[in-house]
């Protein structure tokens, strides 16, 4: 077998509906955490109602929330690979076969903006970035579906030298910005540097990254260990009924910059929705989190 359109136009289907109806595994662990922990009873008892939610939903094949969001693929190809098709194309084929046969059927939520008007597909839809892996005959595909509700906080301000307490002052008016209203408890991405486009690219990276993981880099391994002690310190809590658990996690992402130092924030609501495949140069399919 190879890597074929068929093969990359059935995975893109299939983690578009996976991401909507699975809660990762990771996440359903941070939220269990956050259950024990949690010392507000209407908190406690609305984390509660989240992991029923979740389980429900997969048990029944049903969506995990009715907002199906947009449809976003994160792309990295093999430098190795071997296409002789059109992967986007494949990609935005397999989002169409979704719509045609997903049950339960998901509503419209692309929207032109500048009529408004809405639909399943529309312009750049969906949305597919890629990258390369140096030396790789595979290709990994990512399907992080963006909603309403985590989709309208997210914001971008540009900084000349920032030192770090600026950076981190600007997060936190991000959150208290948002509220509740992105549905938390959210996991916060941050990117910081690089240029206007690429800040945003990497705080956006930066929420798919697995719950627990460390960061690399040790000052930014401290930032998300204060962040997420202040997110949480708010008192937002679960969809805002207070509480302690405003954020699973915070990740954070750097690249070199100028001396214009952009820094991007954005949110993956209590779903966390992400579903990824490595599709093998022999064809094979291995799925992940």
């Amino acid at each position: 077998m190879a890597i074929t359109y068929e093969l990359v136009k059935s995975v893109a289907a299939q983690l578009y509906e996976a991401a909507l109806k699975k809660v990762p595994e990771d996440t359903k662990d941070a939220l269990r955490r956050a259950h024990e922990a949690e010392t507000k009873e209407v908190s406690k008892k609305t984390l509660a109602f989240m992991l029923k939610s979740a389980i429900k939903s997969e048990e029944k094949d049903h969506l995990v929330c009715s907002d199906a969001g947009i449809p976003v693929y994160f792309v990295k190809l093999g430098s190795n690979a071997r296409l002789g098709f059109d992967i986007k194309q494949a990609i935005s084929d397999g989002f169409d076969h979704l719509v045609a046969t997903i049950q339960p059927p998901i509503l419209k939520h692309v929207t032109n903006p500048l009529t408004l008007e809405r639909g399943y597909k529309g312009k750049e839809m969906p949305i597919t970035t890629f990258d390369v892996i140096a030396g790789a005959d595979h290709i990994d595909i990512m399907c992080s579906p963006k909603a309403l509700g985590s989709g309208r906080w997210a914001a971008l301000e540009i900084f000349s030298f920032p030192s770090l307490e600026t950076i981190e002052t600007y997060v936190m008016d991000c959150v208290m910005k948002a509220g509740s209203q992105h549905c938390p408890p959210v996991v916060i991405g941050i990117g910081i540097g690089g240029t206007f486009d690429y800040a945003a690219k990497l705080a956006k990276e930066a929420t798919l990254r697995p719950l627990g993981s460390v960061n690399a880099e040790p000052i930014l391994k401290d930032m998300e260990e204060r962040l997420t002690r202040a997110v949480n310190a708010t008192g937002f809590g679960p969809m805002g009924t207070g509480g302690d658990t405003t954020a699973l996690a915070v990740h954070v992402n750097y690249a070199a910059s100028h001396g214009f130092v952009p820094v991007a924030v954005c949110f993956n609501c209590w779903i966390n929705r992400r579903m990824g495949a490595r599709i093998g140069a022999d064809g094979s399919v291995s799925l992940y989190e």
